[in-house]
């Protein structure tokens, strides 16, 4: 559930009070104010952030190399099948390829021979135009031999399976000796996380989500890490509400800032602060020092031991925070309570 408060930055911005029975007197103080949203959220990986590894080719599992918990770098060795039958496809190939290099090139010669017989008028159209013909037959030939033999290297690499992406291994769904079938779907083998591809989505409330733009500055705290706050920023609102039990919520997405080399993991819950709007360094005041009068707002200065009635121009408010746009200097002390 959200709700917007407003806030001020400083923990104890008046300690330097002077307390005279009923009534005592608060410094000015300059502050940094704002209004803020508080909501829930999830941390959850970005899109790319989480990757299923799986095999592309069918075989039988010989080695895996990924447990629970494992870090990974993009092109680690995951896991490897038994290709045995796939490098004997490859050497088939080779062999392939080599009788029909020399096919190859026994008609390029025959070729080149018969095309300067032919300059010279020495051979007829007809046997130039066979020797072209099984030059360019055996030509074809050789196209075909080198792409069967890529192709048995692209196989074969398939045995290898290699981590696409950089992160830690969150689970395994497979095991030595197993055998993988390759059907409508790649069999998945583990899933990797990259830990720091991070990003909290957050459920605003309906009454909120109007306040909440691209940008805003954000802060979140997890129940793992007390004391912590992480710094975020507003990345996207999402267009569609989530509603459950009747109640209307949006998605905000926030980028973390700043890891501050602490681990974080998907579907921690995270307490979000959203900034809508601040104003830094700005006198304020408590509220409870302001007064009304006949419409004129106004506090009471204290000056040694007589009190100045000043008329005041509150800005932004707060329920026991006002900021003072006019009327009060910074340093002067002002009122709180019945004065005799």
């Amino acid at each position: 559930m959200a709700g917007g408060i407003w806030y001020l930055f400083d923990d104890n911005p008046w300690d330097r009070s002077k307390d005279d029975g009923s009534w005592r007197t608060v410094e000015v103080t300059r502050q940094d104010i704002g209004s803020s949203v508080f909501a829930l959220g999830i941390i959850k990986p970005k899109v790319g952030a989480e990757v299923r590894v799986g095999s592309r080719i069918s075989g039988v599992v010989n080695r895996l190399h990924a447990n629970i918990g494992d870090s990974v770098s993009a092109g680690d060795v995951i896991a490897e099948l038994d290709d045995a039958e796939l490098r004997a496809r490859l050497a088939q190939s080779r062999a392939s390829l080599e009788k029909v290099m020399v096919d190859y090139e026994q008609a390029r010669r025959v070729h080149e021979r018969q095309r300067r017989l032919f300059d010279q008028q020495l051979v007829s159209q007809q046997e130039y135009d066979e020797a072209e013909s099984a030059y360019g037959s055996v030509r074809a030939q050789r196209m075909q031999a080198e792409a069967n033999l890529e192709m048995a290297e692209i196989q074969l690499s398939y045995a290898t399976i290699r981590s696409p992406i950089s992160g830690v291994v969150a689970s395994v769904s497979t095991q030595e000796g197993e055998t993988v079938a390759v059907g409508l779907a790649a069999p998945t083998f583990v899933n990797i996380i990259d830990l720091q591809r991070l990003e909290v989505h957050t459920y605003v409330d309906e009454t909120d989500i109007g306040m909440i733009e691209d940008g805003q500055q954000a802060s979140f705290t997890v129940d793992t890490w007390p004391g912590a706050e992480f710094p975020g920023k507003v990345t996207a609102v999402y267009p569609k509400a989530v509603i459950e039990d009747n109640v209307v919520n949006y998605i905000v997405t926030l980028d973390i800032i700043d890891f501050q080399d602490r681990i974080l993991r998907p579907e921690m819950t995270a307490n979000v602060t959203i900034m809508l709007e601040q104003r830094k360094d700005v006198l304020a005041v408590p509220t409870a020092a302001l007064r009304r009068e006949e419409g004129e707002r106004f506090v009471l200065v204290a000056e040694g031991d007589r009190h100045e009635r000043r008329t005041v121009r509150p800005g932004w408010r707060e329920g026991t925070v006002t900021e003072i746009i006019e009327g009060l200097s910074e340093g002067e002390r002002v009122v709180i309570g019945d004065v005799p």
